[in-house]
């Protein structure tokens, strides 16, 4: 269940190359591209008690695209399990705070916020093998764990989001994107090139998802930016990782620099 090129916006590694060895289930380059537009309603509207449980290491956000390629057989009766239950079929997403993503003892220990992802297609392939495209759809604290079945299932508890003080927020989200494009600037100059970012969500509470998902930076401290309490506290964390990112990127040569190809994020 190995994470592969992972953390992208278009097309740049942010958790590095993944570990040789088979996954069963790995998130392709181009992953995280946002999701929502008009009309698309990404919250939770009715959930049972249990959801079942991805772990990986790796961190989804709400509004992102997460597709997934699945053929360990645990999870492949994980799917099986949702194509016969009633929509919207939904897992809860959830990074490894201990452990390995493969084998049925390799999880030993989980953070306690996730984020639910509700699948868009399922194509079945002749072998069983499950290739998937999901959505981020809202973060959930984990309350207790179920290991019943072949899969985690997991009591949760659905999570808002809120904003803070909403001036603040707009004005943060002003500093981000600056601090974003800063960011990228210096990522061109390592590997060389130029990178032209057309647009970023105004919005705060999506741009902080964006800029959550895009950035280099170690799965602790994405983590941390999806159990922020509140916009205002994420964009304040993102705009002071930023600085320390851009500052490494500016004083050394030493880190190899990532392929980044970048698009705009899906009104779709």
């Amino acid at each position: 269940m190995t994470e592969h090129a992972a953390r992208t916006l278009g097309a740049v590694t942010a958790d590095g190359p993944a570990p040789p060895g088979p996954s069963s289930l790995f998130l392709n380059a181009g992953a995280n591209h946002v999701c929502r537009g008009p009309g698309l309603d990404n919250s939770v509207s009715t959930m049972s008690d249990m959801l079942p449980l991805f772990p990986l290491s790796t961190v989804l956000f709400p509004g992102m695209r997460l597709p997934l390629h699945i053929f360990e057989e645990r999870y492949r009766q994980l799917v099986a399990d949702l194509l016969t239950g009633p929509e919207p079929r939904q897992f809860g997403v959830i990074a490894i705070r201990k452990g390995r993503e493969t084998g049925i003892e390799g999880v030993t220990a989980l953070y306690d916020i996730g984020c639910v992802a509700t699948v868009r297609q399922i194509a079945e392939r002749e072998d069983g093998r499950y290739d998937l495209q999901t959505v981020g759809a809202q973060r959930f604290r984990l309350l207790s764990l179920d290991r019943s079945l072949p899969y985690f299932q997991g009591e949760i508890e659905p999570l808002a989001e809120e904003t803070g003080d909403p001036a603040m927020a707009a004005l943060l989200a002003q500093r981000v994107q600056a601090a974003f494009r800063g960011y990228l600037n210096a990522l061109a100059d390592r590997g060389g090139g130029t990178i032209n970012v057309a647009s970023l969500p105004d919005e705060p509470e999506l741009l902080s998802y964006v800029v959550g998902a895009a950035m280099i930076i170690d799965l602790p401290d994405r983590q941390a930016l999806l159990a922020a309490p509140d916009v205002v506290s994420r964009l304040k964390a993102e705009r002071s990782l930023l600085t320390r990112e851009t500052a490494m990127l500016r004083a050394t040569t030493s880190r190899p620099a990532p392929d980044f190809s970048y698009e705009p994020y899906s009104q779709n």
